[in-house]
């Protein structure tokens, strides 16, 4: 399919685009929002901070028996999580992310839902990185704190040129297996169309089990989120008669007559099903996993998936 949206054209109008972007993402990280990634996000471990006098409803576990010994009164440990973690932002930038045929491409979408969680993480002081993906990882930027590291991340996935026009998911999780010693909060987002037919690939294929002894891996060593990007015109065709479509990865074009209702059902169905058995085996690596389309808000699919992560934990 053509890509709906080209990279900015002028400095001026990439800064117009990521301002925008941070103003309206800044709104949307509400308190209730960082309290649901706190919450979903634990720190690497409890450091030991101090000792107080018990009160009731302490935790008797955490009674420290040398101190009330020498006290001769109860006193209890205290203890402060380490906080620090680094959120690892992997997006997909191969040529399928730039159709879109709602108000936005799912690379702007991408670059909204990564730019939510970068706000969400640096409220709580986390670090943030980014990987820019095709077929091989076109830029890694290590992961940092702050404002304007944050932007950076926003711009570089808004004007990212990708040398490449396919995608290689397994190779984007294996550099960043090899590059992220310490565990670290993953986020991959992708529409997850591969292969030189670029289209979700079969789930008993073996490319796709490849891909999934992949995500299971990197979920054993990182708490790993697959946010899985669509657009509707990907699994559905409006009735305009013959309507030529371009694959964006291959440049491939085939001729369909949409007026058939036959050829329409048969198109949603066939891929609407592709979609729900792929999704099926997402969540089978053990990953989290989190749909979102192009023609609906992320805000409440992402609380969700942050209320019930923490209700599970």
């Amino acid at each position: 399919m053509p890509p709906s949206s080209p990279a900015p054209t002028s400095a001026s109008a990439l800064l117009r685009r990521v301002r925008h972007i941070e103003i309206r993402t800044r709104r949307l990280v509400t308190d209730a929002m960082v309290g649901a990634y706190h919450s979903v996000f634990k720190g690497q471990g409890m450091d030991f901070e101090e000792v107080r006098e018990y009160a009731p409803g302490d935790d008797v576990r955490r009674i420290d028996w040398n101190v009330t010994a020498k006290m001769d009164r109860p006193f209890v440990k205290k203890f402060r999580e380490e906080r620090e973690l680094t959120l690892m932002l992997l997006v997909d930038g191969s040529a399928s992310g730039t159709f879109g045929s709602a108000a936005v491409s799912k690379r702007e979408l991408a670059a909204e839902i990564a730019s939510v969680l970068a706000f969400s993480a640096t409220r709580n002081n986390d670090k943030i990185g980014l990987g820019l993906f095709t077929d091989r990882m076109e830029k890694f930027v290590h992961p940092q704190k702050g404002r304007q590291h944050i932007l950076r991340v926003i711009r570089d996935i808004l004007c990212f040129m990708p040398q490449n026009r396919g995608t290689d998911l397994v190779d984007a999780l294996n550099y960043t297996n090899r590059l992220l010693r310490r565990r670290a909060i993953v986020i991959l987002i992708s529409d997850f169309l591969q292969g030189p037919e670029g289209k979700l690939p079969n789930p008993a294929s073996p490319r796709s089990r490849e891909l999934f002894r992949a995500l299971a891996l990197t979920n054993r060593r990182h708490d790993l989120i697959c946010v899985s990007l669509s657009d509707p015109r990907e699994y559905e065709l409006p009735a305009v008669g013959l309507l030529s479509i371009q694959d964006s990865e291959t440049g491939e074009v085939v001729e369909i007559n949409t007026n058939k209702a036959g050829v329409r059902g048969q198109y949603r169905q066939e891929n609407r099903q592709r979609l729900d058995l792929f999704r099926r085996g997402l969540m089978q690596t053990g990953a989290g996993v989190l749909p979102l389309s192009t023609n609906e808000s992320y805000i409440m699919p992402l609380r969700r998936f942050f209320e019930q992560r923490s209700r599970r934990r």
